[in-house]
C-alpha cells in the first residue's frame, strides 16, 4: 500500500507521539492517578509502584515492587496507615505533593516537601527509586531511597548526611503480614572506623566490623565474591553512607532486614523464579552483639562458645558455669598504671599478647599512628588497653572494656591485648616450676601408691567379712552402698552433685502435683531451687528396665555437650541410694504434647513457621551430636516425647540415656541388647542389633513426618490401608495425593511446594537401607534448599504387613522403651 505525501509527513509525529506514550508508564504528572487496579512500571521493566497486601492481611499498601510473577516489597509508602479498602489511590496534590488519599479523598500520607512547588512529577527509576522532581527544572524534590523500608537496593545509599541532617536506616516490618516500623533497625554508625549495626529497640544487635575499603572485616565470608561493588564514604566528620553496584547488571539482587533481625543478601534464581538467600547475619550465636560480656571471646565451634581472654577470669564463676556470660570477665592481676609504683615494682611493665584472626572489639578509636608507633602509643597511653594495626584501616585502640570479640577459623585481624607483668612472668617462670614439680610429684607418688596398696588390702579384708553379715541382716542397706560405691568410681568433676533433700524440698517431697510424666527411666518431677530456678528432676524407678548402665551413660554423655538445640543437665543426685538426674526446665514440655496430646487444644497451634523450626533445630541438634561435638554420639531413642520445647517453641533434644559414644573412625556398632521404641527404630537396628549415624537419620524421618502430619507413626494400628504413617505416606507419595498427608490443619495452600520437599526429605531418611538414606549434614542441606535436586525415594522399611504365620513364628528379645509424655 502507497502512503500519501499528507501521510508521510505525519507520519514523524504519529511516532514521537506513540513512544511519549509508551514511555509515559513510569510517570505520574497532575493530570494522572494511580488507582489501586493500576501499576507504575519503571522503563526497564524491573520495577512497578502499585498497592499491595501483604500475606495473609486484607489491608491495601501503596510500594515499590520488583516486577516479577510473585511481586517482591522492597519499599512502602504507607506503613503505619493501611488502607481498609481498594477504593485508594496515589496522585500530586495541589502543593506538588505525593499523597495517597482514602476513599474519602483524605490523605494518609504524603512526601511532606515544602515549599509548594506548581508542577510536578512522580516517576519509578530503573534503580527501583521513587522521585518527585520538578517538571520545570528537573530538580529532586523528594525520594523513596531518603526513607528506605527494609530493603537496600543497588545505588542507595544508606547512612549519615551531617550536611542535611538525615538519617538513612532500614527498618524492618512487624511480621510478614505486618510491613509497620518493626523492633530492628540497620545502617552505618558515623565513626573514624565506620561499620554497620543492626539494632534492636535501639539497641546493638550484630555488627559488622571495621571497613578496610573493600569489606568489613568482622564478616569472616565476605571476599571479593561477596564485595560486588560495595564502597563506603567517610568524611570523617560524622557524614558516611554505604553503597552498592552489581558488576552483573542483568542479576536481581538486595538485601533485606527481616522481621526477626536478620539482614540477608537474596538472589532471584531465573531457572527457579524464585529467591535463594546467599549471605545472612547473624550467622551464628557469637555473631549476636556481646554474646560473651566484657572481656569474654565467642567461638562458634568451642563448647561452651564463651571464654575469657588471656589473662582473665569470668566475674561471676557461678553463672559463668551455668552458661550466662553476659557479665563477662575482669583481669586476674592489675595493670602497671593500677598498681603502686612501689621499688619492688619497678621494672615490672606491662605487655602485649597477640590475639590472631579475631573480630576486634566494638568502640575502635582511630588514631593517625604509623605502623610501629602503634604499639609504642598504646603502651604510652595509660588508658589504651588494646590495639590492631589493620591494612586499609591504619591503628585502632582501646579504652575501657572490650565487647564483642569474637574467635574466627580464618580472616578477621590481628589484636594485641595488654597484660599485667605478672601473667608474661608466669609464663618465663612455667618451664621452671614444672621442671621442679614433675621429679618431686613422681617420688610423692610412688610412695602414696604403696602405702595405699598396704591399707586397701588390710580393707578389701575387713569388707568380704562385712559385706556376708550385711547380706544377713540388712539386705537393703547393703545394696543401696554397692550402688554408691560403684557410682562414686565415675568422675563428677564437670557437674554439679545436689543434695537429695534439697530437690526433695524443691518438688513439694516429689509431690505428685509436680509430676511431669512418666517415661521408661522413672517419673519426672518440676521443682524450684532456693535462687528461683525452675528444674526438672529425672528420677529412677526401682522397677525401672533402665538401671545403673543408663543413669551413667546419661551422665557422662550429657555433661560434656551444650548446644542450643540440646537440653542442658545441671547436675545429679546419688544420695541414699537414689539415681537422679537435675534438668534445665522446659515450661513447653514435649512436642508430642504439641503434636498428639493436650497441648493441642490447651496451647497455641503448631502452624507451618514453627513446625519448620522444630524440624531444623532438631536437625542442628542431630549435627551436633554426629559431627561437631567433643564426642560423637550416637541418640538411638530420638521420638517426639524427647524433643523438649522452650518458651519460644525452640527444640531440645533430650533423654541420652541409650546413647552410644562413637570412635572418630567409626561408622557403626553391633549390640545384643536393642533399646529404644518401636516406630522409631531403624530397620537393621530392630532386627540386627546395627546401629550408626543413619539408624538416628532413620529416627529423623519418622520425626519429620509426624510433624507434618500431626498423627503418631502407632496410630494407624486399626487402619486397613496403612500398617504405619511411613506406609501411608507412600502410599500417598506414589499417588500424588500429599495433601492427604498433611495436618488438616495447615490450610496454606502456598506452602504446597515446602511441605511437598520436606515429605521428599523425610521419605528419603526411612529408606529400608542405611546406605540409601542421607546424612544430617545432607538432610540440612536439603531442607533448606541448598542441595535442590533430591533423588527419588526407595521403599521405606516396615510399609508391608507381614503374614500371620511369619509374625507368629518369630519370637523377639528385643528390649524397648515406651514413654508416656515426658515433658520437663
Amino acid at each position: 500500500m502507497k502512503l500519501s505525501t499528507s501521510e508521510i509527513r505525519l507520519f514523524p509525529v504519529v511516532l514521537v507521539l506513540f513512544f511519549s506514550i509508551a514511555t509515559a508508564s513510569d510517570i505520574i504528572n497532575t493530570n494522572k492517578s494511580l488507582r489501586d487496579s493500576e501499576t507504575l512500571v519503571s522503563n526497564d521493566k524491573r520495577f512497578k509502584f502499585g498497592f499491595f497486601s501483604p500475606e495473609t492481611s486484607t489491608d491495601r499498601y501503596v510500594g515499590v515492587m520488583f516486577n516479577i510473577q510473585s511481586p517482591t516489597v522492597v519499599w512502602v509508602a504507607n506503613r503505619e496507615k493501611p488502607l481498609q479498602d481498594s477504593s485508594g489511590r496515589a496522585t500530586i496534590s495541589d502543593d506538588g505533593n505525593l499523597v495517597i488519599l482514602d476513599s474519602q479523598n483524605e490523605s494518609i500520607w504524603s512526601s511532606n516537601i515544602s515549599p509548594a512547588v506548581r508542577n510536578s512529577t512522580v516517576q519509578l527509576r530503573d534503580t527501583g527509586n521513587l522521585v518527585l522532581q520538578d517538571s520545570s527544572n528537573g530538580r529532586v524534590l523528594w525520594e523513596s531511597f531518603r526513607d528506605p523500608s527494609d530493603s537496600f537496593l543497588q545505588s542507595m545509599k544508606l547512612g549519615v548526611d551531617k550536611s542535611t541532617n538525615m538519617t538513612n536506616l532500614l527498618k524492618s516490618w512487624i511480621s510478614p503480614s505486618d510491613p509497620s516500623v518493626g523492633s530492628f533497625s540497620a545502617g552505618i554508625q558515623p565513626e573514624t572506623v565506620p561499620q554497620i549495626f543492626i539494632r534492636k529497640n535501639g539497641k546493638p544487635h550484630w555488627r559488622s566490623g571495621p571497613w578496610n575499603k573493600q569489606v568489613f572485616i568482622g564478616v569472616p565470608d565476605m571476599t571479593s565474591f561477596y564485595l560486588n561493588g560495595f564502597d563506603l564514604v567517610n568524611d570523617n566528620k560524622g557524614t558516611a553512607y554505604v553503597s552498592f553496584l552489581y558488576a552483573n547488571q542483568a542479576e536481581l539482587a538486595y538485601f533485606t532486614l527481616n522481621s526477626t533481625g536478620f539482614l540477608q543478601q537474596k538472589y532471584l534464581n531465573p531457572s527457579k523464579n524464585d529467591w535463594e538467600v546467599t549471605w545472612e547475619f547473624p550467622a551464628t550465636e557469637c555473631d549476636f552483639y556481646g554474646k560473651c560480656g566484657p572481656f569474654g571471646s565467642c567461638d562458634p565451634r568451642s563448647s561452651p562458645i564463651c571464654s575469657c581472654l588471656k589473662g582473665f577470669k569470668p566475674k561471676n564463676e557461678e553463672e559463668w558455669a551455668k552458661g550466662n556470660w553476659s557479665r563477662g570477665c575482669i583481669r586476674n592481676a592489675m595493670l602497671e598504671s593500677e598498681r603502686n609504683n612501689s621499688n619492688l615494682e619497678q621494672g615490672k611493665h606491662d605487655w602485649f599478647l597477640k590475639l590472631q584472626s579475631m573480630k576486634v572489639p566494638d568502640s575502635a578509636i582511630w588514631v593517625p599512628f604509623a605502623d610501629e608507633d602503634c604499639h609504642k602509643g598504646c603502651l604510652r597511653n595509660i588508658s589504651c588497653i588494646a590495639y590492631s594495626n589493620h591494612i586499609g584501616i591504619g591503628c585502632m585502640h582501646w579504652e575501657g572494656n572490650l565487647l564483642d570479640v569474637q574467635k574466627f577459623s580464618t580472616a578477621g585481624a590481628d589484636l594485641f591485648l595488654r597484660l599485667s607483668y605478672f601473667e608474661l612472668d608466669q609464663k618465663r617462670e612455667y618451664k621452671v616450676v614444672i621442671a621442679i614439680i614433675v621429679p618431686v610429684g613422681s617420688i610423692i607418688l610412688v610412695i602414696i601408691g604403696y602405702i595405699s596398696y598396704k591399707y586397701l588390702a588390710k580393707r578389701r579384708g575387713r569388707n568380704r567379712k562385712s559385706e556376708l553379715l550385711l547380706r544377713e541382716t540388712l539386705p537393703n542397706y547393703y545394696k543401696e552402698n554397692m550402688v554408691t560405691e560403684e557410682i562414686n568410681q565415675a568422675k563428677f568433676e564437670e557437674l554439679l552433685v545436689y543434695n537429695f533433700d534439697i530437690l526433695a524440698n524443691a518438688t513439694e517431697g516429689f509431690h505428685l502435683s509436680s509430676k511431669l510424666g512418666q517415661g521408661g527411666f522413672g517419673p519426672v518431677y518440676k521443682g524450684k531451687l532456693p535462687d528461683g530456678q525452675q528444674i526438672a528432676v529425672k528420677r529412677l524407678s526401682q522397677s525401672s528396665g533402665q538401671g545403673l548402665a543408663e543413669f551413667m551413660n546419661e551422665v557422662v554423655v550429657i555433661s560434656k555437650l551444650q548446644h542450643r538445640n540440646l537440653v542442658r543437665l545441671f547436675g545429679c543426685c546419688i544420695e541414699r541410694g537414689e539415681k537422679m538426674l537435675v534438668y534445665e526446665y522446659m515450661p513447653k514440655r514435649s512436642l508430642d504434647a504439641y503434636l498428639f496430646g493436650s497441648q493441642q487444644q490447651e496451647e497455641e497451634f503448631l502452624d507451618w513457621s514453627k513446625r519448620v523450626i522444630i524440624i531444623e533445630g532438631i536437625g542442628r541438634g542431630l549435627l551436633y551430636l554426629h559431627r561437631d561435638s567433643r564426642l560423637r554420639i550416637i541418640h538411638r531413642d530420638l521420638k517426639a516425647s524427647n524433643i523438649l520445647l522452650d518458651e519460644q517453641l525452640n527444640p531440645k533434644i533430650s533423654d541420652f540415656g541409650m546413647a552410644r559414644i562413637f570412635a572418630g573412625n567409626q561408622n557403626q556398632a553391633n549390640t545384643s541388647r536393642v533399646v529404644g521404641t518401636y516406630g522409631y527404630m531403624a530397620p537393621e537396628y530392630a532386627m540386627e542389633g546395627r546401629f550408626s549415624e543413619k539408624s538416628d537419620v532413620y529416627s529423623f524421618g519418622v520425626l519429620l513426618l509426624e510433624v507434618i502430619s500431626g498423627r503418631r507413626n502407632t496410630s494407624f494400628h486399626q487402619d486397613d490401608g496403612a500398617l504405619s504413617l511411613l506406609a501411608y505416606a507412600w502410599k500417598c507419595w506414589n499417588g500424588n495425593k500429599i495433601v492427604e498427608l498433611v495436618d488438616p490443619k495447615i490450610t496454606d495452600v502456598q506452602l504446597e511446594k515446602e511441605i511437598l520437599r520436606c515429605v521428599h526429605v523425610g521419605l528419603l531418611c526411612v529408606q529400608e537401607y542405611a546406605e540409601d538414606r542421607p546424612n544430617v549434614s545432607m538432610v540440612l542441606s536439603m531442607l533448606t534448599r541448598e542441595i535442590d535436586d533430591l533423588p527419588s525415594p526407595k521403599q521405606p522399611a516396615f510399609t508391608t504387613r507381614p503374614s500371620l504365620s511369619k509374625k507368629e513364628s518369630q519370637g523377639s528379645v528385643n528390649n524397648v522403651t515406651i514413654t508416656i509424655i515426658g515433658g520437663r
